[in-house]
């Protein structure tokens, strides 16, 4: 019955959906606010069906989890990388919206104020 396989494979989908979050959890930092969490957790799972681990391994989720604090300590904590880097994760961060961030001066900025 072509109904009930499609019913199955909605009610799959839906499952995993619900249990993506929870699976999520388990990567949280206990030094993320809730505010950090959150964005963190929506690049996690947006980008989760790409790095996926292999079955013979390969650490695709710790490239991925990575990836994910570059980006997050990038945009709350002003840490800066090479641009290659942050040019990747600024893509891959497309059309995750996060409010209110901080504003961060560079030292070239700085040492540019001083010495006007």
């Amino acid at each position: 019955m072509v109904g009930g396989e499609a019913a199955a494979a909605v009610e799959e989908l839906v499952s995993g959906v619900r249990q993506a979050p929870d699976f999520a959890e388990q990567f949280r930092s206990y030094s993320e606010s809730e505010k950090q969490w959150k964005a963190r957790m929506e690049f996690i799972l947006c980008h989760l069906p790409d790095y996926r681990d292999p079955p013979d391994g390969g650490g695709r989720l710790d490239q991925l989890l990575s990836l994910s604090m570059v980006w997050a300590n990038h945009l709350f904590l002003g840490c800066s990388y090479n641009k290659d880097l942050l040019d990747k994760v600024m893509e891959m961060a497309d059309g995750i919206e996060v409010e209110d961030l901080p504003q961060f001066t560079t030292r070239s900025e700085l040492m540019k104020k001083h010495q006007s």
